[in-house]
């Protein structure tokens, strides 16, 4: 029996200030970091500006190369440029609230609630939006890491065995 192949992640971080460079993020390395450690294969990290055309090519590009998951990270709050939400709508085929509901319930922070973000599948790839700061990566991974793995080995109709309760499937 071969051994099992980690499933692969990338990271799309969608900032005007890092792009411009005039800003150093720390929420897209952050969130690759946490992604390896929980077992996942990473693709890669791509930054693009908040611009809908540009975040909806660089998703779809993740999906064809056969991503299993696509963690976004900023664009989701309530700013004038802010439009992660509408470009992932605009990929995705299905959605999947639960992942998006979990984050905003399950945030320590007041503003946790001031995401938008949402989370969907497309093909046989996760996209999940998170916000654009450290915390709200490292909060919000915290809370999904746990079903990752399930949901993207459901999503490529891989899993026939349910998780054991409160349990990741890895």
């Amino acid at each position: 029996m071969s051994e099992s192949v980690a499933l692969r992640a990338a990271v799309v971080v969608s900032s005007d200030g890092v792009t411009a460079g005039t800003r150093v993020d720390k929420s897209g390395p952050l969130a690759a970091e946490l992604l390896e450690a929980s077992g996942f294969s990473l693709e890669g990290i791509r930054v693009v500006p908040d611009e809908i055309p540009e975040i909806m090519e660089v998703l779809r590009e993740f999906v064809g190369a056969g991503v299993n998951l696509i963690v976004t990270s900023g664009g989701t709050g309530f700013g004038p440029r802010d439009c992660v939400p509408e470009a992932t709508r605009m990929v995705i085929e299905r959605e999947a609230p639960g992942f998006a509901e979990a984050v905003r319930n399950g945030s320590p922070s007041p503003f946790g609630m001031l995401t938008r973000g949402i989370a969907g599948i497309c093909g046989k790839t996760v996209i999940v939006n998170l916000p654009g700061s450290s915390g709200g990566v490292r909060d919000g991974l915290k809370i999904l890491v746990p079903a990752l793995h399930h949901a993207c080995e459901l999503v490529k109709g891989e899993m026939s065995v349910h998780p054991e309760k409160g349990g990741a499937s890895r």
